[in-house]
Parts: C-alpha cells; structure tokens; sequence
C-alpha cells in the first residue's frame, strides 16, 4: 500500500516441509483463546487486532453476489462460503461489521445467529466435525460505511461520488461481506456485481463478462488463487476500460475514472513492461490476470494492492505503480500470518521502487539508503523499529516502509548481489501462494548466503532509535 501522508513512507519457502492448507489448518485450530472445546476462536490471535479472523475453520472459496445503488448507497449481499472445519464446531464466528443479516444456512438448514460487535456469531444446527466441508450463506443488506483504523484512516467500502472505492487493508473486507477475516485465511472468490447500468463493477482476477437488463449491468469476476480476504475489492464507478493480453498471456483490465484518465495513461502504458521487469527480478508473475483501477477518491489518500488489479485513489506516478505492482509477489502471492510482520509487504515493495529506479536511469539504492541515513535521530524514521511496529496505528508508518527497504538494502550490501537475487526469487517461489514470517526469511537469507545474519537483521528490524553502521 501506498499513501499520502500515512503510508508513503519514502520518495513518494525457504521450502515449507507441510503444505499450506496443512500449516493453516493447525494455526486456526490453535488460534485464540477460545480454541478449546467445540467453539471456533473469535480471532486468529494477531497482537494487533485481536478479533480479525477466525479459529475453527478455514474458507476455501466465498461466492459474493452484490448490488449496489450509489445514490441510495444500498447494498444487497449473498455470500456463500465454502469452508473446512479444523476442528470439532458447534458454534464458529464471521467477521462482519454493519449491515443487517437477513436470513443465515449452514449447508441446507438455517443456523441461529447473533451480533457482538464485528462478529457474527454462528450456531449450526448440527455439529461440524472436524474436516468436515460445509457452505455457508449469509443474506444482508443495509449501507455499508468504512471502518477507521488505528492511525485514523478510512478502510473498507469508501464511497465515492460515483460508486464507491472499496480497499480493506487491514480490516475493512468485514465491511461489505462476512469473512474470515486475516491474511492467515486465503481463499478462492467468485464475484458477481450488479450496479446501474453507465457503471462498472471492477474486481479481483479474470474478467468473465457482463450483461444488462432492466436498466442494471452484472459484471463477473473469478480469483482462483488463494487471496486474503483484505486483498478483494468490488470498486464501482464510472470508468474508461481498457483490455489487453500481454505478450506473456496476462489478462490486463485497466479501468480508470474519465477524470483521471489523461493523467494516468502514460503510467498505465508501463504496466506490461514492470510487470516483466518484476518476473525477471522475482519470478513469474504469479497470476493469470493483471491491471489497475484507477478512481478519483479525493477522502482517501491511498492506494492498495488489491490483488492482481491494485486500486488507486487517483492517477499514479511511476513509482506507486512499481510498488503496488511488487506487492503482488510480496504481500499478495507471499502473505504474512501476523500484522507485526508487514515490513515483508511494505519494505519489499519500497524496495523494488529503489531497484527499479537505479535499473531505470535513476538514483542508485545506496544513494537513496544514505540520504534516509542521514536524517537526524530525532527523525520519524526511528521512532519504531520496523520488525516490531509496537501496535496498530504504527503499521504503516514511515519506518515500516523506508526502514524496512533499508534493512533490505543492508542485507544485499552484506551478501552481495548474486545471493540477494536468490534470496528474493527463492523467498516469492517458495512461499506461493501461502504464508511467510520474519523469522523463515531471515532462515532463508542465512542459508542462501551462507553467513550468519542475525546481527544485521537485529540492528536494522528490532533495534530501537537510529542504527549504528558500524
């Protein structure tokens, strides 16, 4: 993610033994306090948001149906989740914030439901034994609003003049459906979105048509890859739409506010060409499908890399395109299981802007790592050490970002070329898809490299204040 002035921070497996299906299911069952028994946790554990996601079960595929009136700001959802219990459940939560519940199954029976908070909490009428697949179908409707975070921002359906911007980075997916909500849970997802006809519904992964009648256009969309629930967006508007396949087979989909258009066309011309640029320095791009929406949020102040089609709150520069382009290996594809590790999607993603710019003509990394170096110790640069954030609010202020991109940028000094190159291809190959945590790359620089790095990662992730070089 990248923003103005909360989340620009800067200028602007090792192999898993189990797979990840396997390494999920025992972190859910595990997770929280209430995971004894026969209740699903009423969070996964995050230090920093407790009540994100679930225990219990784990979500393979949501199937959302939604329509949606901008002037009224009415929603109307159906969503059917089909998910595996990982333990024996007589009671599991949804995360879900607002909006009425109209009518809830599990499988084919109606489930007793009630609201606490941002849970939905579930009784089926039989229990769910361990392993068990079930489906789960939720009617709702009502005005969905944004949930504020920690540092003050917006998060979650935000509307917009025309539509809405719908970006959920950390919590706000519970706004517009109910989830298992957390990057330890990624899923497969089906959209279908209906809006006035003259709108456009935009959302995750290959676009598989649309049609009108009675004065309303669905749109349908398909994520086949496994996505956190925080990475999906609905985004509606009025767009310009602009559809290619690259000379790699990507299905790109731009769609872009007529507002912002002219600005935005030169940056989206590039997209192809970082997008090969990122295969080459990470690997293949781990998707079928690629692009960008480009809106006109003026409230937001953002942009998220909703995946395989990051949303922009307005025409972005070079360099928000490269960042948000990079999270779809590092933070999409290779996902973290705990908010306290976000430096590997923010610092990996402010790094690769510092790649491509000195591949690119302009400054070189360490030019720009010795100009952050210099600030003064009293400077927001150290205020926190980036591995370990301390809360919430902090999770994407400047040291997550700039800091992080500089413990990067130490490490590849430290090894030298050659085996950083490694170490980041072998980081976004091996985890897939799944999940990675601070503690397995530094596992997986050591062993890449052959030296000991737990020294350098101590300084430049968990040192408070301002790192001594020497």
């Amino acid at each position: 993610m990248t923003q103005a002035p909360r989340r620009t921070a800067v200028l602007r497996r090792e192999a898993v033994t189990v797979t990840v299906p396997v390494a999920l299911a025992a972190l859910l069952a595990a997770a929280g306090p209430a995971a004894a028994g026969t209740t699903g946790a009423s969070g996964v554990g995050d230090p920093y948001f407790p009540l994100a996601g679930n225990g219990g079960y784990h979500v393979e595929h949501y199937d959302l149906t939604l329509r949606y009136n901008p002037t009224s700001r009415h929603l109307v959802g159906r969503a059917v989740l089909t998910a595996r219990a990982t333990k024996k459940l007589t009671r599991f939560d949804l995360d879900l914030k607002g909006l009425t519940v109209t009518g809830l199954k599990v499988g084919h029976d109606r489930a007793e439901f009630r609201r606490r908070g941002q849970e939905l909490v579930v009784a089926p009428r039989r229990t769910l034994h361990k392993g068990e697949r079930f489906k789960v179908t939720v009617a709702y409707r009502g005005t969905p609003k944004p949930v504020t975070d920690p540092d003050g921002s917006l998060d979650g359906w935000i509307p917009t003049d025309d539509g809405a911007f719908v970006a959920g980075e950390p919590q706000g997916a519970m706004t517009w459906f109910p989830a298992n909500n957390h990057p330890l849970d990624k899923s497969s997802y089906d959209f279908t979105l209906t809006v006035p006809k003259g709108r456009t519904a935009v959302a995750n992964g290959v676009y598989l048509g649309s049609r009108t009648a009675d004065g309303r256009t669905t749109f349908r969309w398909r994520q086949k890859e496994p996505m956190a629930a925080y990475l999906a967006t609905a985004t509606i508007g009025k767009f310009k739409i602009k559809r290619y396949t690259t000379a790699d087979g990507l299905q790109v989909y731009n769609a872009v506010d007529p507002r912002e258009a002219a600005a935005a066309a030169p940056v989206l011309k590039k997209l192809p060409s970082v997008l090969k640029w990122g295969s080459k320095l990470f690997g293949p791009y781990p998707y079928r499908a690629a692009g960008a929406i480009v809106d006109r949020a003026p409230d937001v102040g953002f942009a998220l890399e909703t995946q395989t089609r990051p949303v922009y709150d307005s025409a972005p520069d070079l360099s928000t395109l490269v960042h948000e382009t990079a999270h779809q290996w590092f933070g999409d594809s290779v996902s973290v299981t705990s908010w306290k590790d976000i430096w590997l999607n923010e610092g990996f993603a402010t790094y690769a802007e510092w790649l491509y710019s000195e591949q690119h003509g302009g400054d070189r990394a360490q030019k720009t790592f010795d100009a952050l170096y210099a600030r003064p110790a009293s400077d927001d640069l150290w205020e926190f050490p980036p591995g370990n954030p301390g809360s919430g609010a902090n999770i994407f202020g400047t040291p997550v970002y700039a800091r992080g991109a500089m413990a990067l940028h130490a490490l590849r000094t430290a090894v030298g070329d050659p085996a950083f190159h490694r170490i980041l291809k072998a980081w976004a190959d091996g985890h897939r898809d799944g999940h990675g945590t601070t503690a397995q790359f530094v596992r997986l620089a050591e062993r890449e490299s052959g030296q000991d790095l737990d020294s350098l990662f101590q300084t430049w992730l968990y040192t408070a204040g301002k790192p001594n070089q020497g």
